[in-house]
């Protein structure tokens, strides 16, 4: 067996683990990045030669491992992160794809891009600094997009000399803001990402912490997948009828299953219209198949001959979301154009797009300190706020914090097709006070 037969066994028996990073300026998101990407050794010889060179050019002796990732021209004269940059990697143990997002302000709708499908989120602290106003806007971000986990990745650790209780005293301050928010699982680990401690390899320097390094929890945080779990939803993107003498009367509804499972023989109801029937084949890959999970591509059969389009929803009979024309969500507004009350909108939800109106702002959230800023009229880049959207047709819209696939929805500009707001139906945060407070569904959202 070749060693890349072996590899590729290997990569088919592991998990995937979708993390975004997060942080102020200068945390060093980019440095833990690259410094994941290096002694992981992800990185290729010729990559890695490349940073080398652009690091003499600036007369710096060691390697500048944040150019691994900063790849657009301005972020690296600038020295900062804009956009979003995806990495793909893997270990042994695990696959991961990393969304490296930006610190900036401006640039908050860039880090719900990269963390709106995470399981995980690091939010890196700088220890000379502690929990600033950004590091409280990325960990309520988290927290409105439901991320099950989040690391708090205290680094510079090398610049306050390892000290343990400077990590504690951000540790507790951080955990506290985060349980608020609901936040259901939260890991504190001391890194020091230029000096490569606790990153990859154990540190030598913190003997007082016993916990994994950064990568040790990323290849063995638990990422749950469990089908019975989830609403099962299937929105039906396609219909086919091919009408040949081989396939005279077969209608088979074609599209990606959105969380769950559906089996041969369970009964289901289409929304919007409420019909139900009996789901009689499952056609996956070309073969029948007596069951199928998310998020594979199938086709599905029903026993009954209904009136079914692209932009229905396929769901258990006895589980079936509720159907609305009234939306209420939690937006981040991710256009430079700003969103009004009364203003005209298309709205996507899954495979179905209907016209909506925008009938109110009522809020604006200050990231802050959490505070709603009432009646704000519009919002505009960046702005997170609590909208009421009326649509022109009724659409089976979940609870966000039921499902982050089928509660999600874009606004869209009928003009142009410009994405103007990104949203999440329901309420904002989970209940944190309440005890035994759900965990947020893990299954995809795409933006």
């Amino acid at each position: 067996m070749t060693t890349h037969t072996r590899h590729a066994e290997q990569l088919s028996t592991t998990t995937l683990l979708r993390f975004a990073t997060a942080g102020s300026v200068d945390d060093g998101k980019s440095t833990l990045v690259g410094r994941l990407l290096h002694d992981s050794k992800s990185v290729l010889t010729d990559q890695l030669e490349a940073v080398e060179h652009a690091s003499r050019s600036r007369g710096q002796e060691a390697p500048d491992l944040a150019l691994l990732t900063d790849g657009l021209r301005a972020e690296r004269e600038q020295g900062i992160t804009i956009d979003v940059a995806y990495r793909y990697f893997a270990t042994p143990r695990r696959r991961f794809i990393l969304a490296d997002t930006p610190g900036h302000v401006q640039y908050t709708r860039n880090m719900v891009t990269g963390a709106s499908t995470a399981e995980l989120a690091v939010v890196l602290v700088d220890a000379r600094n502690g929990v600033v106003e950004q590091t409280r806007r990325h960990a309520a971000v988290a927290a409105l997009l439901r991320v099950p986990h989040v690391v708090l990745a205290v680094n510079k650790m090398d610049l306050v000399d390892y000290a343990e209780p400077v990590f504690a005293a951000i540790a507790k301050e951080f955990t506290a803001y985060t349980a608020s928010l609901g936040v259901p699982e939260i890991t504190a680990i001391p890194i020091s990402a230029l000096a490569g401690d606790n990153v990859v390899e154990p540190s030598a320097h913190m003997d007082w912490y016993g916990g994994p390094t950064v990568l040790e929890h990323l290849e063995t945080v638990p990422v749950s997948h469990d089908l019975t779990a989830c609403h099962a939803r299937f929105p039906v993107q396609y219909v086919i009828r091919p009408q040949t003498a081989e396939h005279p009367d077969y209608r088979g509804y074609a599209g990606q299953i959105a969380a769950g499972a559906f089996r041969v023989g369970e009964a289901v109801t289409v929304l919007p219209s409420g019909r139900t029937s009996t789901i009689a084949g499952i056609d996956a890959l070309g073969e029948s198949v007596d069951i199928a999970w998310a998020p594979q591509s199938v086709t599905i059969r029903l026993s009954d001959d209904i009136d079914i389009s692209r932009g229905d929803l396929i769901a258990p009979a006895d589980d079936a979301p509720a159907v609305t024309q009234d939306v209420e969500a939690t937006v981040c507004h991710v256009a430079d154009q700003p969103l009004s009350v009364g203003q005209r909108v298309l709205l996507k939800h899954t495979t179905r797009t209907v016209k909506a109106i925008v009938k109110d702002i009522p809020s604006r959230l200050t990231l802050d300190d959490l505070s709603q800023h009432p009646a704000p009229g519009q919002l505009v880049a960046n702005d997170i706020g609590r909208v009421v959207v009326r649509t022109a047709e009724p659409l089976a819209l979940d609870a966000y914090a039921d499902s982050r696939r089928t509660g999600s929805f874009l606004l869209i500009d009928p003009a142009d097709g410009t994405t103007l707001t990104a949203g999440m139906a329901g309420a904002s945060f989970a209940a944190a006070a309440e005890p035994g407070a759900a965990a947020a569904d893990e299954a995809e959202w795409d933006f």
